[in-house]
């Protein structure tokens, strides 16, 4: 990868107002009353055929809100991850996050008596739909701007930038210093007020050490993913050759760039974004 490329890709996930969005739920979204967790909340918007949405890292399911007034017709399911957007982590503080997760997604589900509904995932919320959809819990998969390995999204390996992540998350937690830069930069970024720095830096140490990658092929489902690219075009060229290469082994993938585009898709390309959504949930 160029280190032009590189730092687009940091800037993309990094950068202010790129990685975080979060906007206040409509009054009219209804709680899973039936369901109650210590590491996520769902709400429940519209009727149809059941759909689970899951955001991503500090982001609330306030990212949801247009694509859901864009296409009716589906029940929606919007989880919510304690820590992140305003919600006390709870269980979250502390110990395992990324598996625990997937298994109260798959037991929400269960409890509410949906049978493999579609899942779409944005960011850590598309590895959370990957991994759903490996255990056989969904019958299609959305993942928006996130690669099989966490750690290709900053240009690394899970090795290489694993021990980074351990490196920095030790610091963001356990030094005075590094909580006071890791409050500053949540403070500058929409919707992560309210976030829990123990549960974001502990996300980012999972994500930069899982690899999903050597497991694509057992991916039965159809699977779609979009990503975002930039008007540049050598980087968006660059884009396009690292997501077929990370996803070639996911025989029922299709790829789609859309740009130009920072890392929420959602919002900096909501016509495109909702159409993609129409059209991969109508094989639901």
């Amino acid at each position: 990868m160029t280190t032009t490329m590189k730092t687009t890709r940091r800037a993309v996930l990094t950068g202010a107002g790129t990685l975080f969005l979060a906007a206040a739920m409509p009054a009219f979204a209804a709680p899973a009353t039936a369901f109650t967790s210590r590491r996520i909340t769902v709400t429940i918007r519209g009727a149809g055929r059941d759909v689970l949405l899951i955001p991503g890292l500090a982001s609330g399911p306030g990212i949801w809100n247009g694509a859901i007034t864009a296409v009716p017709g589906y029940r929606y399911h919007l989880v919510q991850v304690r820590g992140f957007a305003g919600l006390a982590p709870d269980l979250n503080k502390t110990g395992p996050l990324i598996a625990p997760l997937v298994d109260e997604i798959a037991r929400y589900a269960t409890s509410m008596g949906l049978s493999r509904p579609a899942v779409v995932g944005h960011s850590m919320g598309g590895t959370l739909a990957m991994m759903l959809a490996l255990r056989g819990a969904a019958s299609r998969a959305m993942v928006i701007d996130m690669l099989p390995a966490g750690a290709g999204m900053v240009g690394g390996t899970a090795n290489g930038m694993g021990y980074l992540a351990d490196q920095l998350s030790q610091y963001f937690t356990s030094t005075k210093a590094g909580r006071d830069m890791f409050a500053e930069m949540l403070a500058r970024q929409p919707g992560a007020q309210g976030s829990d720095p123990d549960v974001i830096a502990h996300a980012l140490t999972e994500l930069a050490h899982t690899d999903l990658g050597p497991q694509l092929g057992k991916i039965s489902v159809p699977l779609r993913v979009l990503y975002a690219v930039p008007a540049d075009t050598q980087i968006r060229a660059n884009l396009v050759q690292q997501f077929r290469t990370a996803y070639a082994a996911a025989r029922t993938a299709m790829l789609t760039p859309i740009g130009p585009s920072g890392h929420m898709v959602m919002s900096d390309q909501p016509q495109l974004f909702t159409g993609a959504l129409a059209a991969f949930l109508k094989g639901v």
